[in-house]
This record gives structure tokens, sequence and C-alpha cells, in this order.
């Protein structure tokens, strides 16, 4: 996957490039740059940081890496926070661009990178991951590179800054509604649980489960009846069509094979010219290797059902859309699903990143789609 979010430390991840927060002065800081200058060894990399000079924010330079697991450390100058009106997005969205850019033009396949300006500097947390993004996903849509978000363990905060809380909210309200669309409506999902359904409604109502039981019972049959009844020319007119032909009747096996075999690339590569995209559009904004997803509409892997979400992402769809669009390979939205509702939340809003997702995700302690 292009891009990964993960917790450590980041003197401590193997890439090409460490990314540094650096001091603008040559000297050694707070908090990552002072470690990383620890684990490098500090009298050697000062001396290289030397040779660089001041750093005016937004500014990058390059070193190697001594001690560290890496070839390279990229020390960018961020920002202050200054409220915001002194050129401070642009400045920081400078050190991401400038930084891949120094990365690709020595070589390197691998980053790993802290989040930029948002400890000490003050920037907010929520604007500084999203121009986090925005930098890597322009930068993924022309090279291929692996991009790493380290986030030091002892953080306590949530990455995705206010976007944590908002999600929150929104799961909190989906499992209220489903719980309540569950508890009142009796052919109950299995993933609820019959017991623990039948045990809430129990105690709302003062009956006990045995007699709710039985009131479930008898409403299901009464149903069940009706729908039969209902439907039941209908069923005799399509069995008449069936039999009517001497054909052998197919599989449901065979037939979903079938469809997902002669049909998913081709329903893949449609959407993508209906939606008026680009192939590197939607592997990069699905967070997928160009590799993968070549070999996908070549028909040769089966999707998970977390890259088919990736995938509704990178091609923009709606939640109708997307329902649909899981279906082609055997696959729905589960309304107790945490992960399923986290990418509801963005696409009903129409933002389409998965690299926003997985990082969400990671703050929820959920594993990434890019993940699987």
């Amino acid at each position: 996957m292009p891009f990964s979010i993960i917790r450590n430390d980041i003197t401590k991840v193997k890439a090409d490039a460490i990314v540094d927060t650096a001091n603008p002065e040559v000297a050694i800081g707070d908090g990552v740059d002072a470690a990383i200058y620890k684990a490098a060894g500090e009298e050697k990399l000062l001396a290289a940081r030397s040779e660089i000079g001041v750093l005016e924010p937004g500014e990058v330079g390059i070193t190697p890496a001594f001690d560290l697991d890496a070839k390279y450390i990229i020390h960018a100058s961020g920002p202050w926070w200054e409220g915001g009106d002194h050129g401070e997005e642009q400045l920081l969205r400078q050190c991401y661009d400038k930084s891949l850019a120094l990365a690709a033009e020595n070589g390197c396949k691998s980053i790993a990178f802290p989040l930029l300006a948002t400890g000490t500097y003050g920037f907010p947390k929520e604007l500084g991951i999203q121009i986090a993004i925005d930098s890597f996903t322009q930068f993924l849509m022309d090279y291929e590179m692996e991009i790493t978000l380290v986030v030091f363990g002892e953080y306590a905060y949530h990455v995705s800054g206010k976007i944590f809380d908002d999600i929150k909210s929104f799961i909190d309200e989906e499992y209220v509604s489903s719980a309540l669309k569950a508890e009142y409506y009796y052919g109950i999902p299995e993933a609820f649980g019959m017991e623990a359904m039948l045990g809430a409604r129990a105690e709302k109502t003062q009956v006990p489960n045995e007699d709710f039981e039985d009131e479930a019972e008898e409403a299901q049959d009464e149903d069940f009846e009706a729908e039969a009844e209902d439907a039941q020319d209908e069923d005799f007119e399509c069995e008449m069509m069936f039999l009517a032909d001497d054909e052998e009747p197919q599989s449901l096996d065979d037939a979903l094979k079938e469809m997902y075999t002669d049909s998913f690339e081709k329903h893949l590569q449609q959407l993508i010219n209906k939606k008026g995209l680009k192939n590197s559009e939607v592997y990069t904004t699905a967070n997928i290797s160009k590799q993968y997803f070549s070999k996908l509409l070549k028909g040769q892997v089966k999707p998970s059902k977390e890259k088919m979400l990736a995938l509704a992402v990178g091609l923009r769809l709606n939640l109708d859309e997307t329902v649909d669009f899981l279906g082609l390979a055997g696959y729905a939205l589960s309304p107790i699903s945490q992960t399923d509702i986290v990418v509801r939340y963005f696409i009903s809003r129409g933002d389409y990143s998965v690299i926003k997702i997985d990082i969400a995700l990671f703050d929820y302690g959920l594993d990434p789609l890019s993940n699987k």
C-alpha cells in the first residue's frame, strides 16, 4: 500500500528517508528532533546539519542518516502557528512537498514522516493532517513511494483532531438507530443476536422474555403467511418459466462465480469511464498500489471487502452506488461494523480519501482499509 499509519518511535522505523522536525537554527531541538539526533549520533549529525545552515520555515535539507536504519534524514523546518494569517498553511505544505521531492530526487522508495508542526509549534491537528493528506495524495499521483506517517506511542491525542469527535457522534447515532430498528422489527438481524434483542425488548416493555418470544413467533408466523400468500402467484409463474426450459438449472455458486469472473473487472472499468476518472486517480484515492489495481482490471485477483470499500471511495461512489458495487463481489455494508460506519461517514459527506479514512480508523484502534 502506498500510504500507511503506524504507532512507533520514528527512530526505530526502517525507511530510505526519515523526516525530522528540524530546528531552524543549527541546534538540537526538542521532541522528535532530539530523539533523531540521539539515535543517529549527535556529533556526526550536527556536523552534517551545520553544512545546510539556517532553514527558514517551509525549507528542507538532507543529510546522511548515520546510525539510523535509513539512508537519509530530511530536515523540514515547520512554521509556528500564529493564527493562520501568516501563510502557515502554505509553509507547512511546502515542508511536505519539498521533503517528498527531495526523497524522490535521491532515489528513495520509502519515507517516514512524523506529523509536522502539530505539537510544540501549535498547528491545529485537523488542518495539519489535511495538509499532509493533500500533499501525499498529489505526490502519489505521479510517483511510486511508500509513505508512512509515524505517530509516537506516547501521544494521547487523536491524530484526526475534530474529525474523531464528529465520527464518534455519527457512530453513536448509527448504533442507536440500528438498535431501535432491530428492537422493534420482528425480523431481527442475526448480527445483533436474537437473545440480546429479545432481552432488550422485554426489559423495555416489562414483559417476560418467554412471553415476548411467543408474541414474536406469532407475529412472525402471521407476517410469513401473509408474505407467502402475496408471493405465491409470482413464485408459481417463475417456477413455470424455469420448467418450460429444458436446460438444467444453474447452481447459485456457478451463477455467482460467472457473474464475478465475467463482469467485475468490466464493471469496474465502466464505472471509471462513467465517472470520467483516470485510473491513477482511482488507485491513488483508494490507496491501492498500481500493480494491484492492474491485476484487478485483468481479473487476476478477488478483492477483499476492505479493498472494495477503498475502491468505492476511489470511484467517488455515493452510498447507493457503494451498496450495489459491494454486491458485485458478494459483500454488504453492516449496520454494526464500526469500520463500515466510518466509511459511510466519509462517503455520505463526499469526502473521498482512503488515506484520511485510514487515519480515522487508526484513531479508533481499527485496522485501516489498506491493511487487507
